[in-house]
């Protein structure tokens, strides 16, 4: 799961048609592809990004956010 920058899923919404900006949590391998599927959240104890803890289904198509459910 990747750890997403955004203090809301709202935010997260606005911004389909721009890049993604995360954080790689995996240690077998980058997660984040620019065409594909993967899940996210936003951990704020984690990041010290203030906001409320979330997370959401991301589609990506040329290195750009898609779709966010």
């Amino acid at each position: 799961m990747l750890i997403v920058h955004y203090t809301s899923k709202k935010q997260l919404k606005e911004c389909i048609g721009k890049p993604l900006h995360y954080s790689e949590t995996s240690s077998f391998g980058p997660e984040y592809s620019p065409d594909g599927l993967f899940n996210g959240g936003n951990r704020p104890t984690i990041t010290g990004i203030k906001g409320r803890e979330f997370f959401a289904s991301i589609t990506m198509r040329g290195g750009l956010i898609s779709k966010v459910e």
